[in-house]
């Protein structure tokens, strides 16, 4: 390797761990040979890489300006190597996808599942993310392609597949609520709720919802995290408000009844699969997408439906 690829692969551990021992560790390389390639490397640039903290190394503002080169280097070195692999017209490759929480159950793990039997030389990175880090990540070449909400930026996604997810309340099967196909959100009103909160896509939605029906809702609880609203609502502690997506597999397993929201204010959320339009995804990556694609329309409404209007 390159004398200059070896220190931006050296460069880049300790700027994650920052920590010469750990970053030697990692790499099975003495941590005086790290130590010298970025004394070298700073000594030519005539500015220091790190600071030198009693707690470890912490980057300096060329050293950031370096780690974002580095990163963006390993993943061009990956997308090269990938397209070596496809000249020799092997289905093998590492993908990295970019979904936000209600996909890290579902849909997406039976792709994966599908993808390592079909094709077991294609690795998959999955990362978990808010909906705005998602759309960045596909957008700076980050990851290969990502799943999000409300892609907004077609100027730097491309998108491949969409569908319409809605809002609605979650309630468990003996609720009330479970009688009901659809209803309005003013049903709510008196009722303990359990409700999203920033950075999740649809805590929006609501705020617009009780501005617009004069309702401030009962909040028993609020979260980030859309497990952790299910969760609460399955012990009984109120009804949620999240979309179709994020408790398709609940409803499906008859753990809980989810009622449409039909208040005319709203509309239904798009949920897109992308890519960044500036780049041309691997042969691996092009896979995986299809995969994607082939079931994306069973993420939307009316998969999740739970039971006929009463």
């Amino acid at each position: 390797m390159p004398a200059f690829s070896r220190f931006l692969r050296y460069f880049v551990v300790v700027g994650r761990s920052g920590s010469i021992r750990r970053a030697a560790e990692e790499l099975n390389v003495s941590a005086s040979a790290i130590d010298r390639q970025i004394l070298n490397v700073e000594a030519d640039l005539g500015m220091p890489l790190f600071e030198r903290l009693p707690t470890g190394l912490r980057l300096t503002a060329a050293g950031e300006v370096l780690m974002a080169a580095g990163t963006r280097w390993q993943k061009n070195l990956a997308d090269v190597r990938a397209q070596i692999e496809d000249l020799r017209g092997l289905k093998r490759g590492h993908v990295e996808i970019a979904v936000i929480d209600a996909l890290s159950k579902g849909h997406v793990p039976g792709v994966i599942h599908a993808i390592q039997t079909r094709y077991p030389g294609i690795t998959v990175g999955i990362k978990v993310q808010g909906n705005d880090i998602v759309r960045r990540m596909v957008a700076d070449g980050e990851v290969d392609l990502g799943i999000m909400f409300e892609p907004q930026s077609y100027r730097d996604l491309t998108v491949r597949a969409f569908v319409d997810v809605v809002l609605g309340l979650i309630a468990p099967p003996g609720h009330a609520l479970a009688r009901h196909r659809e209803t309005r959100f003013s049903t709510c009103a008196g009722m303990p709720v359990i409700v999203p909160s920033r950075p999740l896509a649809v805590s929006q939605q609501i705020e617009v919802l009780e501005a617009t029906n004069g309702i401030a809702l009962d909040r028993r609880a609020t979260s980030d995290n859309i497990q952790m609203i299910v969760s609460l609502v399955l012990q009984g502690i109120g009804i949620g408000v999240l979309t179709s997506l994020d408790v398709a597999t609940e409803v499906q397993r008859g753990l809980l009844s989810f009622s449409r929201l039909s208040d005319p204010v709203l509309r239904p959320m798009t949920l897109a699969l992308c890519t960044a339009a500036a780049r041309t995804p691997s042969h691996a990556a092009g896979i995986v997408l299809g995969e994607l694609e082939a079931g994306f329309a069973q993420l939307g409404y009316p998969a999740a439906h739970n039971v006929p209007e009463a």
